[in-house]
């Protein structure tokens, strides 16, 4: 039994304070949309089905990315390895060219922007997407996967980026 009261809700403050704690890998969502590349910087990053193989992200209603990786017929996870804080940081900003060097990149398979030096990269087709709350629920059946290392992961957590370090 808890001691919270059916049907209302935590505050968005202690909520946000709450999940800070919780650690999540990050990964880079990137499309091509008449000719255009975008991408964005996701946390909410996870399996869901191994048959299929699905996987799935969570982006903001209110995302100015989102309209163009809606619209996309396909869409690539870029998963980052420990070193690539910048490249998370450069992807999360607004209003820049998230493309422009430094950014390497090449096109996939399909067309859409594959980053380089990542862990791997998980090429998605549309399956699908539902209004959850302030966010998009949008789940990829992966088409193609390419491991590229079993580098340590990149972390978000506490509002930062960071490396993970095992125990041995």
């Amino acid at each position: 039994m808890t001691d919270t009261m059916p049907g209302r809700a935590v505050g968005a403050e202690s909520f946000r304070r709450a999940l800070a704690v919780h650690a999540s890998g990050v990964v880079v969502i990137t499309a091509q949309n008449d000719g255009v590349p975008v991408g964005m910087t996701a946390t909410s990053f996870s399996s869901v089905s191994l048959e299929p193989p699905l996987v799935s992200f969570y982006v903001d209603q209110s995302s100015a990315t989102w309209p163009w990786l809606r619209t996309a017929d396909h869409f690539a996870v870029n998963i980052l390895s420990g070193d690539q804080a910048d490249l998370a940081a450069r992807f999360a900003r607004k209003g820049i060219d998230r493309f422009a060097p430094p950014t390497r990149w090449r096109p996939g398979p399909l067309g859409a922007p594959l980053l380089q030096d990542v862990s791997a990269h998980l090429v998605c087709l549309p399956y699908e997407t539902a209004d959850v709350g302030d966010h998009v629920l949008v789940v990829g059946l992966v088409a193609d996967v390419r491991t590229h290392g079993d580098d340590r992961p990149l972390l978000y957590h506490q509002g930062r980026f960071g490396q993970f370090h095992p125990q041995d």
